[in-house]
C-alpha cells in the first residue's frame, strides 16, 4: 500500500511539473503578442484622440536619466489650506499618480531611474497658491515635469483649489526648485 502511495505521488508531481513547463513555455510568446497588441492599440487610440499617429515627444528629463543617477520626487503641500492628515495623504497620492501617468510614456527612462533609486519622495510645505505657481514656473524653465492636483471640493476645502504639486527629476535639479522649503 505504501509503494502505491509513493508511485501515485510521484506521477502526480511529474504531471504537475510537465503541465507547468508546458504552460510556462507558451507564456512568453503570449506576453510578446499581448504587448505588441497593446502598443498597436495604444497607437491607434492616440491617433484617434490626437488626430495624428504619433504621441507627444519625449520630455527633456529623459535625456538626463541616461547620465544622472540620483532621481527623486518632491511633493509640495499648501499649508494655508489647513488640510487634515488624511486629506494631505490623499492629495499627495493624487499628485504622485498624476505625475507618474503624465511622464509614463514620455520619459520611461526617468521613471525607471527614479524607481531604481527607491522611489524617493520628500514632502514639503508652501504657504500659498501663488508661491506654488512660482515654483511650477521655475521647474518648467528647467524642463522638470510637474503635476498640480486640483481638488473637487467635496470634503474639506473649496472646489478647484490647487492642493499639492509633484516634481520629479534629478535630485540636484529638484533641490534647486524646492530646496528652500521646509519639511511638512
Amino acid at each position: 500500500m505504501m509503494a502505491v502511495t509513493w508511485i501515485s505521488a510521484i506521477l502526480v508531481g511529474a504531471g504537475c511539473l510537465a503541465l507547468g513547463f508546458f504552460i510556462g513555455a507558451r507564456k512568453p510568446g503570449r506576453k510578446f503578442l499581448l504587448s505588441k497588441a497593446a502598443e498597436i492599440l495604444d497607437g491607434s487610440i492616440k491617433g484617434q484622440t490626437k488626430g495624428k499617429g504619433k504621441g507627444k515627444p519625449p520630455l527633456e528629463i529623459e535625456k538626463l536619466a541616461e547620465i544622472i543617477e540620483d532621481f527623486k520626487m518632491v511633493l509640495v503641500v499648501r499649508n494655508d489650506l489647513k488640510m487634515g492628515k488624511g486629506k494631505i495623504a490623499a492629495q499627495c497620492s493624487h499628485a504622485t499618480l498624476g505625475l507618474y501617468k503624465k511622464i509614463l510614456h514620455r520619459a520611461p527612462k526617468a521613471l525607471n531611474r527614479w524607481e531604481m533609486c527607491g522611489q524617493v519622495k520628500v514632502v514639503v510645505k508652501i504657504e500659498s497658491e501663488d508661491d506654488m505657481l512660482v515654483l511650477q514656473e521655475k521647474a518648467k524653465s528647467m524642463a522638470i515635469p510637474t503635476h498640480i492636483v486640483i481638488d473637487a471640493g467635496r470634503t474639506q476645502i473649496a472646489p478647484n483649489s490647487r492642493t499639492v504639486m509633484a516634481v520629479l527629476g534629478p535630485a540636484d535639479m529638484v533641490d534647486d526648485v524646492t530646496g528652500g522649503l521646509k519639511l511638512l
